[in-house]
């Protein structure tokens, strides 16, 4: 039996199977002199991980509704100047969930907010860890619809065991007032049980309108800014930027168009006045 199978059938033995589709392609790289003995075994084991991540993530799309994948190295931070790099890529880290500490993010419309509340989600579901994604207006309505049937603590409960809860589009859409009640009552269940990554589009001066009442709003604001990270974004859109540039094309073209037409009318002119 040659090294190649031997080292085959152990990782079989182990169910590396990541690291066993990756064999053949590390031992050309080593025979032809690219890597030497502990890079091939750091590529090796790599390959086990990024599939372990792969599956891991594909489980978790399917049970915590993730709408995308996100990923920090995905994110424009050179669009949005007002964001601390260092800040989100220590957020990244995960310390922030192993302390059940929360994250919001503030900012306009199309700043990257959802992005960035996506990433720690796509990264602690990497990371082994169960995570559930759900606008505010989406949850309330699960929240409604199991007090309605008579299961709102088993509704509470699921909601409260995910690691990381994202709750996206604070502020979007009105809310009733039983909706905000129920809403408070899953965060209180979540406070120092699991992290919880929100956004929204308003600041917290504007909580009490969301939530049609302001002592109900500054509990929760307490609650959740006890053990919290803020990051503010102040920036314009990524959305408008496409369209910013498109306008920008467009405008371009027709000042051309515009010349070339001035230019034709000019020379047919001179060549009227000559004849």
């Amino acid at each position: 039996m040659s090294y190649r199978e031997r080292i085959g059938a152990q990782l079989a033995d182990l169910k590396l199977p990541g690291a066993m589709e990756a064999l053949d392609g590390i031992l050309a790289r080593i025979d032809g002199g690219e890597l030497a003995g502990a890079d091939a075994i750091e590529a090796l084991l790599g390959s086990q991980i990024e599939l372990r991540n792969q599956r891991r993530l594909q489980t978790a799309m399917r049970s915590s509704r993730l709408p995308a994948i996100k990923t920090l190295a995905d994110f424009d931070f050179t669009f949005q100047p007002s964001i601390k790099r260092e800040q989100i890529e220590s957020l990244h880290q995960l310390g922030f969930v192993e302390r059940k500490e929360n994250v919001i993010f503030l900012g306009p419309p199309g700043v990257g907010k959802t992005h960035l509340a996506l990433s720690l989600a796509v990264a602690t579901a990497q990371g082994g860890r169960r995570i559930y994604y759900g606008s505010l207006a989406d949850l309330i309505d699960s929240l409604e619809e199991a007090q309605t049937s008579g299961r709102l603590n088993q509704r509470l409960k699921t909601l409260t065991y995910p690691a990381l809860l994202v709750v996206d589009e604070i502020g979007y859409l009105p809310i009733t007032r039983n909706g905000a009640m129920l809403f408070f009552q899953l965060m209180s269940r979540r406070y120092e049980h699991g992290s919880t990554v929100l956004t929204s589009n308003k600041g917290f001066e504007e909580w009490g309108s969301i939530f049609g009442d302001d002592v109900m709003a500054s509990a929760l604001i307490d609650r959740l800014l006890h053990h919290c990270h803020i990051v503010n974004i102040r920036g314009n859109s990524y959305r408008m930027k496409n369209h910013t540039e498109l306008y920008k094309t467009l405008n371009y073209e027709s000042e051309d168009l515009q010349t070339h037409g001035k230019t034709t009318r000019t020379r047919r002119r001179k060549e009227t006045a000559t004849t």
